[in-house]
């Protein structure tokens, strides 16, 4: 028999102590269809009834009272494992360099920093917001956002979420201008470039996307100033869906065409991967943008 699932152990005890899948469920921030399927793939796993419903409440069966004692002392090692690992987080310093484009540094990573100042206060971030390509084989940085895989040998590189992306336009725009209802609309529209328009032309075209030069009459390097440009009206640009979805003023164009995805990389030298600090932040953005999936 395979080692039983501690999820499904902790669903078991917390259903046990609370009485009901609803309170448990409540309890653990699950659903309660989740966690009743928890603890039945318990059940599954050991080949034993754990509980008996008796009216609208759950009574453990003589093999759960048995089990019990042992999901306890389970669930106690997991708690001072936690803590253990909570105290050590707090005990890392020193610096950590990350390094993502302006708009990810801007409108992302808070969400995530604020997290890791949480867990780790006495470490000091230095987010590096540049859309260049940081050398990590240099220390430029320890840790890179980017949406290309690096292809040196020394880095580690996982692939922590595929994004998706839209294009978008001010409200203010959209009313004065039109609203787009398919592809071929667009070349009657106004375009804002983030840094090299060929390459956005040459991405642009190949989706059925008919764009010239000359509907991109502005634009920036900066993706800050880019995305500004776009909030205050001046044309349409592709965005991710996680940025507009904090900008209230701008507005999805083409409702009906589907997503354009994008990789997110996540990039460390493979020496600096054995470091405390660098593996818990590593691992952090992991998390955080994989539960974004």
């Amino acid at each position: 028999m395979n080692s039983p699932d501690w999820n499904h152990i902790r669903a078991f005890l917390t259903t046990a102590d609370s009485g009901s899948l609803s309170a448990a469920a409540r309890k653990l921030g699950l659903t309660q269809p989740t966690l009743s399927r928890q603890v039945a793939a318990l059940e599954t796993e050991l080949g034993l009834l754990l509980f008996e419903r008796v009216g609208r409440s759950l009574e453990l069966t003589q093999a759960g009272r048995e089990l019990l004692d042992h999901s306890r002392t389970m669930g106690q090692a997991a708690q001072a494992l936690s803590l253990s690992a909570t105290g050590q987080a707090q005990s890392i310093d020193g610096t950590i360099r990350i390094t993502a484009s302006d708009m990810m540094s801007a409108y992302v990573l808070p969400e995530v920093l604020q997290q890791l100042q949480r867990r780790a206060p006495r470490l000091t971030i230095d987010v590096v917001a540049t859309n260049d390509i940081r050398d990590l084989m240099r220390r430029e940085a320890d840790i890179a956002i980017r949406h290309v895989r690096p292809d040196q040998p020394d880095l580690i590189a996982r692939l922590v979420q595929e994004a998706s992306g839209h294009f978008y336009a001010s409200r203010g725009y959209l009313d004065k201008r039109g609203r787009p209802e398919r592809y071929s609309d667009l070349a009657d529209h106004d375009f804002v470039s983030f840094g090299d328009t060929d390459r956005m032309i040459e991405y642009l075209v190949p989706m059925g996307i008919p764009v010239t030069a000359d509907q991109f009459r502005i634009g920036s390097s900066s993706g800050l100033v880019a995305w500004e440009l776009v909030k205050q009206g001046f044309g349409i640009t592709p965005m991710s869906d996680d940025v507009a979805a904090k900008c209230p003023e701008v507005e999805r164009v083409l409702q009906d065409a589907g997503p354009i995805t994008f990789p997110i990389w996540l990039t460390t030298h493979r020496e600096l991967h054995t470091s405390r600090r660098i593996r818990l932040v590593y691992d952090m953005l992991a998390e955080f943008f994989a539960a974004k999936k």
